[in-house]
């Protein structure tokens, strides 16, 4: 296992959300699956869930388990883990720039990512308040 993949699982083990090697093992997998969940959101809007994506055939069946969750406010914890997994391996830290900034260079930014990270900074700040009800904020309409 990567040091990457291990920085990222373990943030998103923090949210209570998978991650499965298989989609988020490398930065480019990371990249390539969160690329895969924007296209979607983008096409059906910010309000589809993970279950409404794996219906449209989107090859996303290993995230079943939080099919309920906004497709948003996962996409939003995997953008924030691969800030803090990149930023582990390279620096040992990440701030709402960093993430931003990680978004912009991949061409992964969307005009509703800043607000979700405003809403939820546990997403990419292990030590925040709340950290471990993420999943359930993110199952509310």
């Amino acid at each position: 296992m990567s040091n990457f993949y291990q920085y990222f699982k373990e943030n998103m083990d923090g949210l209570g959300l998978p991650a499965p090697e298989s989609l988020f093992g490398t930065l480019q997998t990371t990249v390539a699956t969160v690329t895969v969940l924007l296209t979607n959101i983008d096409k059906f809007g910010k309000t589809v869930t993970v279950r409404e994506l794996i219906g449209a055939g989107t090859r996303l069946e290993k995230l079943a388990t939080v099919a309920a969750l906004s497709a948003a406010f996962y996409v939003g914890a995997c953008i924030g883990s691969l800030a803090v997994a990149t930023g582990r391996t390279l620096a040992g830290g990440v701030s709402i720039a960093d993430v931003l900034l990680l978004a912009r260079r991949h061409q992964i930014d969307r005009a509703w990512l800043t607000p979700v990270l405003l809403k939820a900074p546990a997403i990419y700040q292990p030590n925040a308040i709340g950290r471990y009800s993420c999943r359930y904020i993110a199952s509310k309409p």
